[in-house]
């Protein structure tokens, strides 16, 4: 059975896999390309915790980690706090990082959201910040998070 509401990106990032796993993990890298506030317990069952996304602190994203290979895969549940679509654990993200043509090719596969209305959120979500990410573990400085664009 495939599942409909998944949300899968791939991208190349001109910066070792060590560099962009520290910029998935180590809250104050976090807060340079998505959120203000981070926090995480890199373990199974560990917290992940994102605030002030597209700068609105009362935006909070929660979760708990599911698996931490360091330098090459992450797995964590997801959801927003006082969402009721997509509440905090609800849905999972997981991400491997391969090193290719003197970069990171990094995987991304959301799943678990409940409708189309929500897939296509998440994959505006992720289509920008995603970007950011590219820039800043690349040493490039992504500039303040308006977060992805609205409407379109």
């Amino acid at each position: 059975m495939t599942e409909a509401f998944i949300v899968q990106r791939e991208m190349q990032i001109a910066a070792p896999p060590a560099t962009v796993f520290a910029f998935l993990t180590d809250p104050q890298k976090i807060v340079s390309w998505m959120g203000l506030e981070a926090e995480t317990e890199l373990h199974p069952g560990g917290l992940y915790l994102l605030k002030g996304v597209a700068g609105d602190l009362s935006r909070a994203a929660r979760g708990a980690f599911r698996e931490v290979v360091p330098v090459h895969r992450l797995a964590y549940s997801f959801g927003w706090e006082g969402g009721a679509e997509v509440p905090p654990g609800s849905s999972l993200i997981e991400i491997d990082l391969m090193e290719q043509d003197n970069g990171t090719l990094l995987r991304m596969t959301h799943s678990g959201l409940p409708n189309a209305a929500q897939c296509a959120s998440h994959e505006k979500g992720w289509t920008h910040y995603l970007a950011r990410l590219a820039l800043a573990a690349a040493g490039r400085a992504p500039g303040p998070d308006s977060g992805p664009a609205r409407g379109s």
